[in-house]
């Protein structure tokens, strides 16, 4: 398969997916390896809920500390709602978005989102998985990869 298709399929399925090179590179190195690549695509395309909550947790922690603080759920949901033209200040919804998540989420009541807290509102409501933003690929793109690459499995025999 050329570099240019692989790339072309690899956009395809992280196309949706703005943070998904931080849940690949388990070891924090900066560079994903062989290892790593694979790992992320079994959790992006088999995946069990507690692969794809433990990805999602650890791509939602910006600072790597095992955390989702206010501030990185504020800037993820920034990121990600779309700007509607009105009056009102948008980063005040955004706050107010903040607030009932954490009603929702934090079950320990300590300002911030552990794994467990993460975890257990999950499987209270599957949506909650992609709560601040979407880290999986969608139905549909990971069809189409699939799609792409198996069904001409001697194509990988170039590489």
């Amino acid at each position: 398969m050329s570099r240019k298709k692989l790339q072309k399929l690899t956009d395809t399925l992280t196309k949706n997916c703005k943070h998904f090179f931080r849940g690949f590179d388990k070891d924090n190195d900066g560079c994903i390896n062989v290892s790593e690549w694979i790992y992320g695509l079994s959790v992006f395309l088999r995946g069990t809920l507690e692969e794809k909550m433990k990805y999602c947790f650890e791509v939602f922690d910006l600072n790597g500390d095992g955390f989702i603080s206010k501030d990185e759920m504020f800037h993820m949901l920034k990121n990600s709602l779309l700007k509607q033209p009105s009056e009102e200040d948008p980063d005040e919804g955004i706050k107010d978005l903040v607030e009932i998540t954490l009603k929702k989420m934090d079950h320990d009541h300590d300002g911030k989102l552990s794994f467990s807290d993460y975890e257990q509102s999950v499987r209270e409501e599957t949506l909650l998985l992609e709560a601040f933003g979407p880290c999986l690929p969608d139905p549909k793109s990971q069809m189409e990869f699939e799609a792409h690459v198996f069904k001409d499995t001697d194509e990988f025999n170039d590489i």
